[in-house]
């Protein structure tokens, strides 16, 4: 899956596109900001990799980040649904978000081990999380990271065709 092909399925359905990320520190966005054209549907990213600035930034919960740390389902959707709100252009949402969280490693993190990963796609009322866990060095779990990100984004525009 390309983020070309993602840019255009949303640039022809006229959607705006919000991007928060943790674990992958920009490679996401930048996915994206490759693509010639991309700023008529890209609006903006947030790299939260503190994990208060993903409380302080995109409004994930604290009590959420307390009990069950950066890495979960659950912060990766209000990850994805905050940054829409985050991003807004003159007072109106992005239309979709999606966000990554997890740990690159080498070591673990709040006892999630390197490799963890969660991503999530907000659009609409939809919120969708999936998670995985990638071999390999902080690199290669941050490329995967970005390619699931990519997969289950074009999964959740198509079935929300």
């Amino acid at each position: 899956m390309t983020a070309e092909h993602l840019l255009e399925q949303l640039r022809s359905t006229g959607r705006t596109l919000a991007v928060a990320e943790s674990l992958t520190g920009g490679l996401l966005a930048d996915a994206f900001v490759r693509v010639p054209g991309a700023s008529a549907v890209l609006l903006g990213a947030v790299v939260a990799y503190a994990t208060p600035v993903k409380r302080t930034v995109l409004g994930v919960d604290a009590a959420l980040l307390e009990r069950e740390g950066p890495v979960d389902p659950e912060v990766a959707r209000q990850m994805a649904d905050g940054v829409r709100r985050v991003v807004a252009v003159d007072g109106r949402p992005a239309d979709v978000g999606v966000a990554t969280t997890g740990v690159a490693g080498p070591e673990g993190q709040g006892g999630r081990p390197p490799g963890a990963v969660w991503v999530a796609v907000a659009v609409g009322d939809v919120l969708v999380a999936r998670g995985a866990s990638f071999p390999g060095d902080r690199s290669a779990v941050r490329e995967a990271a970005v390619d699931l990100a990519l997969s289950v984004l074009l999964e959740v525009l198509e079935s929300a065709e």
